[in-house]
């Protein structure tokens, strides 16, 4: 399987966390004073940041792969 198959293949997983871990951080930043993202803007933010993401972390499942393959 090519990184790139398998980048497209978890994305949607990857954009997913993404989008509610920048939810739940702007939970955390209201405590400062910065504004709370809406759902919208949590899940595009996602959308964006799950793209590095999830490549990294396609990355990091084919060299376990070839790990245990070899």
């Amino acid at each position: 399987m090519t990184q790139g198959r398998l980048t497209l293949i978890l994305y949607p997983f990857g954009s997913g966390a993404m989008a509610v871990n920048l939810f739940f951080a702007s939970l955390i930043w209201s405590w400062i004073g910065w504004p709370v993202l809406t759902p919208l803007q949590s899940v595009l933010g996602g959308a964006v940041l799950g793209i590095p993401v999830t490549w990294l972390f396609a990355r990091h499942i084919l060299r376990l792969m070839a790990k245990a393959d070899s």
